[in-house]
C-alpha cells in the first residue's frame, strides 16, 4: 500500500485550468481517468487526511504510485478526453457499466450493393442502419416477417444469395413474396436500394405519410376495379399497423427521445435506458455497474452517456435526452451531445406530463434489473470467494490466488504444435490477456519439452518487463542476466514471437511508458497446466532456470482430475463436489478450447494455401486471383507458363515459379465428401468430420 504522499505533487506544479489526470499503480498501469475544471482544486482533494477519504477513493490513491496531467482549452474537450482515456487504459477503478446480456437490433447493411436485413449483436459497423436494441431476437423476426410484405427486402446470407444467383433461381422467401428476389434480377439494385430506403424510414419512426399512401392507392385501385391489387394494399396496412402495435404508443406528440434512469445502492448501480422514436418505444437497454469510484447519480448519468453515445453520431442521438439528474456545469456534457449529433440535444430532467409518466416506469425497471443482479451476485461472489480459498488450502498457498494462468498444448499428430495462456482474475475469465503460442524449438509431438518452452518464454518476458520497470535488479544475480533468462531466444521478440492477443478483444498488459496494452508484465499466483507429473515438473523447472519463486505451479490431470504439485509423488485429490475443483476444471477447459481453436485456425490455412504457399513472392492476394482465374490447383497444374502469365500481377518469372512448385508438389489423392460419399475436386472443401473422430490431441 503506497503512501500518497510520496508521489503528491509539490504545490503550484498543478495548473488552475481544465483538463484530465490519471493516476498510475507501481506497474505503470492506469488505475483511475478524471476530468476537472480546475485540475489543482480537484488533484488537491485525493491528498488530504485518509480517513477523510470515501473509502473506494482512499483504495485508489493508495493503490496509486503517481499521478500526471494533461491540460485543456475547455470542458468540452476534456470530457472527450476522458472518453477516449479510459475506453483506451480500461482503468479499474473507473466506473465501467457492463451490459447485463448482449441485446440483438434490426440492422440494414446499406453498405452493400444489395442491402440485407437482419439481427446483429456486438459492436456497430459502419454503413449499416441499427433500430433497437431489442429484448428478444424473435420480437425482431416477427417485426420483419410482418414487414417483409410491404417492403421485400434481402434476408439471405451471401451465400445463399451467391448460390441462387448462380443457379438463377431465388430462395423460398422469393416464391412467396417475402423477397424481391434482386439475386435472379427482378429487380435492380437502384430497385431494391429503394426499398431498404423505404423499410428503414419506416422502422424510423415516419409511419403516417407511408399509410396514408397505401391507403390512397388501395381506393385508387378500387375505383378503377383492380380488386386483387386493392386487397394486396389493404393487407400490406393491415401487416405494418400490427408491426407498429408490437412498439406501444408512450407519447403522443410524436417525440424522439431516450430516457435514462438510475436505481443505485452504496455498492452498485444499475442503469435504464428506453429509446422512443416516433412516439413509440424503439429499444430498450440495461446496464449495471460497480460503484469503484465515489460518484453521485449525476456522475453515474454522465458516465452512463459517455458510454451511450460515445461511438455514435448523427441520428444516433437523438434531439432529446431525458435523466433523473443533471451533472453540474451541464454545459459541457450537452455541448459534447450536440457535436455528436451535429445539432442542438436537449438534455433535461422531465417535470411533468407523460414524459416524467414514463420515467417514472424505467426506473422501475432499473430497481428490477438491480434487485435481479444483486440476488445473481450474491451467490456468484460467494462460489467464487470460496472457490479460491479452497485452491489456496490444498496447494497450501499463503494468499488466495487472484490471478491464474493455464497453459495447454495441442497439435494433430505431431503437426502444427500450438500452446494457449488463458488467464483469470479474481475467478473470472479476463480475455483480453489470453495469449497463443507457436512452439518454435523443436519438429514434433513432446508435450513436456513444448510446455517447458511456452512457460519460459511466458516468464522471460515477464523479466524483461520487470527489467524495463526497474524492478528487477541485475546487479544481484538473481534477474534475466545472471540466470540465462536474458540469453538469446527468437522465439521471444517483439511481434514475431508467436504470442498473440485473442481476435478483437482490447486490453492488456500495459507499456510503462505510455500505458497502452502490452503483453506478459503481470505475474499470476497461480500457474496451472494440463497434465500430470512430467508437465508440472517442466513447467516448474523452466520457473527455477529463470528464478521465479514466487509463482506456484500445479497440474490437472483430466483422467481423475488429479492435481498434481511439483516434486511430490501423490496428487491432491479434491472432492467431487468442491467449488476450488470445479474453478480449475473452468480454467483448464477453457485453456483446451483456446488451443484447439488456435490449431484449428493455423491448420487451416496451411491447408488452404496448398503448394502455392511455397512460391517465393506471391502473396494471398495473387494465390487468390489464380484459383479465381483457373478455378482450382488442378486446371492450374495443367496450365502452361503463357496461360498463367495471362492472370493480372502475374509475370513470366512468377509464372515459371508457380508452375515449379506445382510440378514437384505430388497431386493430392482424390477426397471423398464424408457428408455424400462423392469423390471432390482437389481443391472443393470436405466436410467436417464428426467431433468424435477428428483425432485432434490438445
Amino acid at each position: 500500500m503506497a503512501d500518497p504522499s510520496s508521489y503528491r505533487p509539490k504545490p503550484g506544479q498543478i495548473p488552475d485550468s481544465p483538463g484530465v489526470y490519471k493516476f498510475r499503480d507501481e506497474h505503470r498501469r492506469v488505475i483511475y481517468v478524471g476530468k476537472a475544471k480546475s485540475l489543482r482544486q480537484r488533484l488537491s482533494s485525493y491528498f488530504q487526511d485518509l480517513a477523510g477519504l470515501h473509502p473506494r477513493t482512499r483504495t485508489m490513491v493508495t493503490t496509486a504510485a503517481s499521478v500526471e496531467w494533461t491540460v485543456v482549452s475547455t470542458e468540452v474537450e476534456a470530457l472527450q478526453l476522458e472518453y477516449s482515456w479510459i475506453k483506451e487504459f480500461d482503468p479499474r477503478f473507473n466506473v465501467k457499466y457492463r451490459d447485463d446480456k448482449s441485446y440483438p437490433s434490426l440492422a440494414v447493411t446499406m453498405n452493400e450493393e444489395f442491402p440485407r436485413v437482419q439481427v446483429m449483436r456486438g459492436p456497430k459497423r459502419k454503413g449499416v442502419r441499427y433500430f433497437g436494441p431489442y429484448a428478444h431476437a424473435w420480437a425482431i423476426r416477427e417485426t420483419v416477417d410482418l414487414m417483409l410484405r410491404v417492403f421485400p427486402v434481402r434476408t439471405c446470407s451471401a451465400g445463399v444469395f451467391k448460390r441462387s444467383a448462380q443457379i438463377g433461381r431465388p430462395c423460398l422467401l422469393g416464391y412467396i413474396g417475402k423477397c424481391s428476389a434482386p439475386c435472379v434480377g427482378r429487380v435492380s439494385a437502384e430497385e431494391h436500394r429503394e426499398l431498404a430506403e423505404d423499410f428503414c424510414a419506416f422502422m424510423a419512426g415516419r409511419t403516417g405519410a407511408y399509410l396514408q399512401r397505401l391507403e390512397r392507392w388501395m381506393r385508387e385501385a378500387a375505383e378503377e376495379m383492380e380488386y386483387e391489387r386493392a386487397a394486396r394494399l389493404r393487407d400490406d396496412i393491415e401487416a405494418l399497423r400490427r408491426a407498429m402495435e408490437k412498439n406501444a404508443v408512450v407519447l403522443t406528440d410524436a417525440t424522439d427521445a431516450d430516457l435514462i434512469a438510475v436505481a443505485e445502492d452504496e455498492l452498485e448501480a444499475a442503469v435504464q435506458i428506453f429509446h422512443v422514436r416516433g412516439g413509440r418505444v424503439r429499444g430498450q437497454r440495461g446496464w449495471v455497474t460497480d460503484k469503484v469510484e465515489a460518484v453521485d447519480t449525476a456522475g453515474l448519468v454522465e458516465h452512463a452517456l459517455q458510454q451511450l453515445y460515445g461511438e455514435e453520431s448523427g441520428e444516433g442521438v437523438p434531439r432529446e435526452v431525458l435523466v433523473p439528474a443533471l451533472p453540474d456545469p451541464v454545459e459541457p456534457l450537452a455541448d459534447w451531445l450536440a457535436g455528436r449529433r451535429g445539432s442542438r440535444v436537449d438534455l433535461r430532467i422531465p417535470q411533468r406530463g407523460d414524459k416524467k409518466d414514463l420515467m417514472a416506469t424505467v426506473l422501475r425497471n432499473a430497481q428490477q434489473a438491480l434487485v435481479l443482479h444483486k440476488t445473481k451476485r450474491a451467490s456468484d461472489l460467494t462460489t467464487r470467494s470460496r472457490a479460491l480459498e479452497e485452491i489456496a488450502e490444498a496447494l497450501g498457498l499463503d494468499s488466495v490466488p487472484l490471478r491464474i494462468e493455464c497453459f495447454d498444448i495441442s497439435h494433430l499428430q505431431g503437426e502444427d504444435v500450438v500452446a494457449s495462456m488463458v488467464v483469470f482474475e479474481d475467478g473470472l475469465a479476463r480475455k483480453s490477456e489470453y495469449r497463443r503460442f507457436q512452439i518454435k524449438s523443436f519438429a514434433g509431438q513432446d508435450d513436456v519439452r513444448a510446455m517447458h518452452e511456452v512457460i519460459g518464454r511466458r516468464f522471460r518476458r515477464y523479466l524483461r518487463e520487470k527489467m524495463a520497470t526497474g524492478e528487477w535488479d541485475e546487479e544481484t544475480g538473481n534477474g534475466p542476466e545472471g540466470n540465462g533468462a536474458n540469453g538469446a531466444d527468437g522465439a521471444d521478440g517483439a511481434a514475431p514471437d508467436g504470442a498473440v492477443p485473442e481476435p478483437g478483444l482490447p486490453g492488456g498488459p500495459v507499456d510503462p511508458e505510455t500505458g497502452r496494452p502490452r503483453r506478459f508484465a503481470y505475474p499470476p499466483q497461480l500457474v496451472v497446466v494440463d497434465g500430470g507429473q512430467p508437465q508440472v515438473a517442466a513447467a516448474r523447472r523452466a520457473l527455477d532456470e529463470l528464478g521465479v519463486d514466487d509463482v506456484a505451479v500445479c497440474g490437472l490431470a483430466k483422467r481423475l482430475e488429479e492435481v498434481w504439485l511439483p516434486g511430490e509423488d501423490d496428487p491432491v485429490v479434491l472432492p467431487r463436489t468442491s467449488e476450488g475443483l470445479y474453478l480449475l476444471q473452468r480454467v483448464r477447459d477453457e485453456a483446451h478450447r483456446f488451443a484447439i481453436a488456435y490449431q484449428r485456425s493455423k491448420r487451416g490455412k496451411s491447408l488452404r494455401a496448398g503448394p502455392l504457399a511455397e512460391v517465393p513472392g506471391l502473396g494471398e492476394t495473387r494465390r487468390k486471383a489464380l484459383l479465381k482465374h483457373f478455378g482450382s490447383v488442378k486446371r492450374l497444374r495443367a496450365a502452361t507458363i503463357e496461360q498463367i502469365c495471362e492472370v493480372p500481377g502475374i509475370g513470366r518469372r512468377t509464372a515459371e515459379q508457380v508452375a515449379a512448385a506445382l510440378a514437384g508438389a505430388a497431386p493430392a489423392a482424390p477426397a471423398v465428401n464424408t457428408a455424400t460419399g462423392e469423390m471432390m475436386e482437389e481443391d472443393e472443401p470436405a466436410a467436417s468430420p464428426p467431433p468424435g473422430i477428428r483425432g485432434q490431441r490438445a
